[in-house]
């Protein structure tokens, strides 16, 4: 049925660590599930793997380099290439995980087969167990969006600016019907009254948000002037009315700590929301802004043959954007697929004009359902 609506063809992928061996379980449409083991991914050797993989991609002194690319394919043959020939014999064009602890926070898209990423092959979503995953679909272009965010906090917050947030909320405002809302205006409140008034269907966040270790309590959204925790959020009912999309599009997450990790893969669950945009760390002002500037754009866009854009596929297009220089910031400007935007004086200038390293695009990542 997805794959008529949608003209994706979705599989979905459990990857488990275990102790002696990988265990890969692949589900496809109208076939028997397929079983894998990977002995060579003994747990040990995997973790010490996905912890290279992090901290080469996330080090933002190593966006000259590819240091992160012998750790890039060695996840990649060990998760995707015992796979490969079912998925290409299906068609598949859309994946989902459900992986096991110690994989959950992996930026899955930049995994590499030695001559391209898995997100210029597949669009990608993450998912904490598929009987929690809304499967229906709904087309997003003329839905409403609430953009919200803070360039500056309250005193009491004490938390870094972000300068290039009003551009980011410009930015979605130009090209989707809704409202927006900054700094003092961008509060609990007024989000829970903005909801009453109109049904949004994506809600964006440009904030500050932290998955910790420790209890839901320790990670929070931080608004103009106080906190929502984890546990908080389900209070805010998002599901009724339901809500397609939650945007964080400034997260940072304890990556290699469990809590932090069920935060992050949780999020679309615990919020109520169908599906999650979220940085899995903190990219850059600008760095982000130029790939939340691409993803609304894409978002909006349609197929040659006129099938919409699911929200994985509009992520995995903004990405191949980065990669191919068609994202780039240059003489303060951010150029992107549909021309360019100046850039104020208060954003501060990148270390790299080209956003094409992994560090600045393999952080987002959709959540939940990817349709």
């Amino acid at each position: 049925r997805l794959a008529n609506q949608t003209k994706k063809r979705p599989a979905l992928i459990y990857a488990i660590p275990r102790t002696d061996q990988l265990e890969l379980i692949l589900i496809l449409p109208d076939r028997p599930p397929i079983l894998r083991s990977i002995p060579s991914a003994k747990q040990k050797n995997l973790l010490s793997v996905v912890k290279e993989f992090n901290s080469e991609i996330t080090n933002p002194r190593k966006i000259n380099t590819t240091s992160y690319l012998e750790s890039a394919q060695k996840l990649y043959q060990w998760i995707i290439a015992p796979l490969e020939t079912d998925l290409q014999i299906a068609k598949i064009e859309t994946l989902l995980f459900c992986v096991g602890e110690g994989l959950r926070t992996i930026p899955l898209a930049a995994m590499h087969d030695g001559q391209q990423f898995l997100t210029q092959k597949y669009s990608i979503s993450r998912i904490p167990a598929f009987k929690f995953t809304d499967s229906n679909y709904a087309d997003l272009k003329n839905t409403q969006v609430l953009a919200m965010g803070a360039s500056n906090f309250s005193e009491t917050a004490n938390k870094e600016p972000l300068p290039a947030v009003p551009l980011e909320l410009s930015a979605i405002a130009r090209q989707w019907p809704g409202q927006s809302f900054l700094n003092e205006d961008f509060t609990i409140v007024n989000l829970q009254s903005q909801r009453l008034q109109q049904r949004y269907g994506i809600i964006h966040l440009a904030t500050h948000a932290e998955f910790r270790p420790g209890t839901p309590n320790n990670s929070y959204i931080q608004f103009w002037d106080t906190q929502l925790t984890l546990n908080q959020m389900r209070d805010l009912k998002w599901h009724n009315p339901p809500l397609e999309l939650l945007v964080l599009s400034s997260c940072r997450t304890a990556l290699g700590d469990k809590e932090a990790e069920l935060g992050f893969a949780g999020l679309a669950l615990q919020s109520g929301a169908k599906s999650a945009l979220a940085s899995l760390w903190y990219v850059s002002d600008a760095g982000t802004l130029a790939l939340m500037t691409e993803f609304y754009q894409q978002l909006k866009s349609s197929t040659p043959k006129d099938a919409p854009i699911i929200k994985a596929e509009a992520m995995r297009r903004s990405q191949i954007a980065a990669i191919e220089g068609k994202l780039t910031i240059e003489n303060r400007q951010l150029r992107s697929s549909r021309g360019e935007t100046p850039l104020p004086p208060s954003i501060p200038k990148l270390d790299s004009k080209d956003l094409s390293h992994p560090y600045y695009w393999a952080a987002f990542s959709i959540i939940g359902s990817p349709w």
